[in-house]
Formats: structure tokens, C-alpha cells, sequence
């Protein structure tokens, strides 16, 4: 355990700032498994809008970096656009 006030304080943040990155991380974890396992288009579409707009949040608030978030949302699109066909 940290001694020094300045310590503990930064050690209480970083419980708080890895809770808000863990829960960020699934949610677009989350929103890209259900758009993969979706049988129909629109069905993943859907998901796919919800995995993108987590993927954007966790970008902005600096969780995953932009290119990363970009990536996987490239991927994501072009296993939904498979789906098309």
C-alpha cells in the first residue's frame, strides 16, 4: 500500500480509471460478438451501429487508440457486408 498521500490518491484513481476502461472495452467487445454472430444483414447492421459508436467512445476518451478503433470497425464492416451477399 502506497504511504505518501499523493500515492494513494493516484492509486484511487487508477482503480476507478481501469473499472471505466474494462466496462468500455466490453461494451464494444460485446456489440462486435453480437454483430459476428448475427444470421441476417440487417441483424448485424444493427449491432454493428452499436459496436461503432462504443468503438468512437472508447477512442475519444483515449481507451483504445483511433487507428485500433478504426481497424476493428473496418473489420467488423466487412465481415457484416458478407452478409449481403
Amino acid at each position: 500500500m502506497p504511504n505518501k498521500p499523493a500515492a494513494r490518491k493516484a492509486l484511487r484513481q487508477n482503480k476507478k480509471r481501469a473499472l471505466l476502461n474494462k466496462s468500455r472495452k466490453d461494451a464494444f467487445r460485446g456489440a462486435i460478438k453480437a454483430a459476428i454472430k448475427s444470421k441476417t444483414f440487417e441483424e448485424a447492421l444493427k449491432f454493428a451501429r452499436v459496436a461503432q459508436k462504443a468503438l468512437d467512445k472508447a477512442a475519444k476518451r483515449q481507451t483504445i487508440k483511433k487507428n485500433t478503433a478504426a481497424r476493428k470497425l473496418s473489420r467488423l464492416m466487412d465481415k457484416v457486408n458478407k452478409l449481403k451477399k
